[in-house]
């Protein structure tokens, strides 16, 4: 940016950025002539043909080199611009750009500048007014559920309460709707500005955590976790907490999709330089054309478990987002219906 800042100094240069462009490479054009001029004019011996072609040459290499160079520095202010678009695209990084300048790059840079704080603005109002709304949303859900259950308490007929543990239950359907939706933008918000940096993490630290959320879940239907730890630490570009949500994520989806008495394994492994970790269970599965459908957002493909659980059709979404967003790959595979499915995970180690 030195030599751009320089450049935008001079007058007639100020307002341009191609202006800018054509005067380097005047200047790297005419360096080989005003050399070649001074060596005739003030070498003090008789000046061969061959010593003016080798100098002609020296000089015309070394002005490419210098113009080169030159123009690599003046290309700053665009290189900025981008890896500013870059990290807040993938980031959501904030980056402070110069915006004094004039000339097109500057106004390039102005307007990036602008562009980015106006869309950080726009989404965190967005999110502002999503959660207020999602508040005052469960504020009037809640009238009709205690409607309902005031009508259970006094004791009605059969037909009566059954209409009214109909209401009920819609409603705490629509609560949840609601809070997963809420989860969902937060979730976003936590991947979109996670680190990026490498970490390690300790696998056996976290299978208690992972415990502690599933324990329940298998009890209920008598389903057998096992846990195959090939390897005891693995470096990601992953968060500790985020690759315990993934994995109870995965494991909560096979719990729910599996029938009873039956198993769930996950396998954490190396393989040549890659981290592999899968999530297999021998529950309904899925047919092979419904993958693409497994991983979007509120998929039509949500399904009742195997115990009528229900599903609010995001958790695979965060679960891609994440995995994805930390330079991995989440992927899903079933032999048919009721034959199981594979949820595998890979890390470039």
């Amino acid at each position: 940016m030195k030599l751009y800042h320089n450049l935008s100094q001079i007058g007639f240069l100020k307002k341009s950025y191609a202006f800018k462009f054509l005067f380097v490479a005047f200047i790297g054009i005419h360096i080989p002539l005003i050399g070649i001029l001074f060596f005739v004019l003030y070498y003090n011996h008789s000046v061969s043909p061959t010593s003016i072609l080798v100098f002609s040459l020296i000089m015309t290499l070394l002005a490419t080199l210098i113009t080169l160079l030159v123009l690599n520095q003046l290309i700053k202010p665009i290189s900025i611009a981008s890896k500013s678009l870059d990290d807040y695209r993938n980031n959501r990084k904030l980056s402070i750009l110069p915006t004094e300048y004039t000339d097109e790059a500057g106004l390039l840079l102005a307007n990036i500048q602008e562009s980015i704080y106006e869309a950080e603005s726009f989404i965190n109002e967005k999110q502002d007014l999503i959660y207020m709304l999602s508040h005052d949303l469960k504020n009037f859900a809640g009238n009709p559920q205690g409607l309902a259950n005031l009508i259970i308490s006094e004791n009605p007929s059969d037909s009566i309460r059954q209409l009214a543990e109909l209401i009920r239950e819609s409603t705490n359907l629509q609560f949840r709707y609601i809070e997963n939706f809420i989860k969902l933008l937060k979730e976003q918000d936590r991947v979109i500005k996670g680190s990026q940096e490498i970490k390690t993490i300790l696998l056996p630290g976290i299978l208690p955590f992972i415990n502690e959320q599933l324990e329940q879940r298998l009890i209920d239907k008598n389903i057998k976790l096992t846990l195959d730890l090939e390897i005891t630490e693995v470096k990601l570009r992953l968060d500790e907490g985020l690759l315990v949500q993934v994995l109870v994520n995965l494991i909560s989806n096979a719990i729910k999709f599996s029938y009873f008495d039956s198993e769930v394994k996950v396998r954490i492994y190396n393989d040549n330089s890659k981290v592999i970790i899968t999530v297999t269970d021998k529950g309904i599965g899925f047919d092979k054309n419904q993958i693409d459908e497994l991983f979007k957002k509120f998929t039509k493909m949500s399904r009742l478990g195997t115990a009528n659980e229900s599903s609010t059709g995001i958790g695979l979404y965060l679960c891609k987002k994440i995995i994805e967003k930390n330079k991995g790959t989440l992927d899903a595979t079933s032999e048919g219906k009721n034959k199981g499915a594979e949820f595998r995970i890979e890390f470039e180690a």
